[in-house]
């Protein structure tokens, strides 16, 4: 399995991240109709990014020889789930220029908190979860 697909999409999704933060600092109210765009955009990247690995990594991992590393994939899959719907409360809330400029404060502060969540589990992904997997198919490639 190829890892770098997962990475790069998570290249993407932080940039949209990152693109909504620098939105946001600038004025909600006043980028409201980027900002919802860009939330239905990332929304759509999530979505696509979460069924591919459910439909392939984390099968992959469960069907794999490694117990550890199928049990740390069934532990990101699982607390993904938590997170994921909460960021899909979000873009619901917040996915259309009128909801965000009628409370831009509202917008803002709930944004800091799904952001950053799917911001630091990506992180995490990237640390922690896919260099684990690319040392196990290594280990195989070298046997």
């Amino acid at each position: 399995m190829n890892i770098d697909r997962f990475k790069h999409e998570h290249v993407d999704i932080l940039a949209q991240i990152d693109r909504l933060r620098t939105l946001s600092h600038a004025g909600p109210a006043q980028h409201a109709a980027e900002i919802a765009r860009g939330i239905v955009a990332m929304s759509s990247t999530i979505r696509l990014h979460l069924a591919v690995e459910d439909r392939l990594l984390y099968p992959a991992l469960q069907a794999g020889g490694d117990a550890d590393l199928a049990r740390l994939g069934a532990r990101f899959q699982h607390e993904m789930g938590e997170i994921a719907g909460s960021y899909a409360a979000f873009a619901r809330r917040w996915n259309t220029a009128e909801r965000v400029a009628a409370d831009p404060e509202g917008f803002r502060a709930e944004a800091n908190v799904a952001l950053r969540s799917v911001y630091e589990r990506m992180r995490r992904e990237d640390h922690d979860f896919y260099p684990r997997i690319e040392q196990a198919q290594e280990a195989v490639c070298a046997s």
